[in-house]
């Protein structure tokens, strides 16, 4: 069987290459691996035409290997990164990024239909089907009563931006400080250990969305503890608000480890019962990340 590209490979065999790529490049599948047809169809909820399609790329690309009578199997010495497969229009991942960015730069109205995106972005309809599925399930988007989508309520401006940091300061810092305040030992102990795991991951399999999940719930977490039923509704709908900027800063400039790391030490703060020590680490980190911002 020849490894030659396909002349004119179809949208979906590029995304679904460019899918296995990043895979690939994640270490979701390590060098030697035997890459089947059937399992990668299941793996991506695909029939196995397209699977057969996208390895036929990426044996051309010299990321995967092809043995007579043995198939395709991932190449000893994978790229470090994955390499670009021209096809008709972005990734779903690539998509996903610009339909966040330009919404956070305010360059997306607010309310939008899918015929307005396939104009703009010139995109297989298959890949925004599954990018706007994805954005739904992610809290980033909602259908509209109707007709079309609209983008949930997020910080308008930088100055808004700004002055949720600065309410964010004032109150989850007062909430580690209140009389009720009581530390669930269990969940805190659960709570370092997600950290603890997603500091030792590699970057490249880890996503805005599962940072925004543990960084959200972090917040929440000590909010819950404060034992004040008004800081954490208002920590929740933080939360909320800050979603696509977050996923936002996530793409331009991941912090991650650093904001995971000044979690831990919160945590080791109030580990060790010093409630007044870790509203002071709330602040600086709170403080960093503006600044980052």
């Amino acid at each position: 069987m020849s490894t030659a590209a396909p002349a004119r490979p179809t949208p979906l065999q590029v995304d679904l290459a460019r899918h296995i790529a990043q895979d690939i490049v994640a270490r979701r599948h390590q060098p030697g691996d035997h890459l089947s047809e059937e399992t990668l169809a299941a793996a991506y909820e695909v029939s196995r035409t397209p699977v057969r399609g996208a390895l036929r790329l990426l044996a051309a690309q010299g990321l995967i290997t092809h043995r007579p009578n043995s198939g395709y199997t991932v190449a000893e010495h994978a790229a470090g990164s994955a390499p670009a497969i021209e096809g008709a229009g972005p990734s779903q991942d690539e998509l996903t990024r610009r339909l966040i960015d330009d919404r956070a730069a305010r360059e997306l109205p607010e309310t939008f239909t899918e015929r307005d995106l396939l104009q703009r972005y010139d995109v297989p309809r298959s890949v925004l089907a599954k990018t706007l599925l994805q954005l739904s399930a992610d809290g980033l988007i909602e259908k509209r009563k109707g007709h079309g989508w609209q983008f949930a309520p997020s910080l308008e401006s930088a100055e808004a931006l700004s002055e949720s940091y600065r309410f964010r300061m004032t109150i989850e810092c007062a909430g580690l400080l209140e009389p009720t305040f009581r530390v669930d030992k269990a969940a805190l102990a659960r709570m370092r250990a997600a950290h603890e795991a997603l500091i030792q991951r590699d970057d490249a399999g880890i996503s805005a969305t599962e940072f925004f999940g543990l960084n959200a719930s972090f917040h929440e977490l000590l909010a819950r503890f404060s034992g004040n039923r008004y800081i954490l509704q208002a920590v929740q709908q933080q939360n909320q608000l800050r979603r696509l900027e977050e996923h936002a800063a996530f793409y331009r400039d991941a912090r991650f480890v650093n904001s995971s790391n000044e979690h831990l030490q919160i945590i080791e703060a109030l580990e060790a019962g010093d409630q007044e020590w870790a509203a002071q680490l709330m602040r600086r980190h709170l403080k960093t990340s503006l600044q980052a911002s």
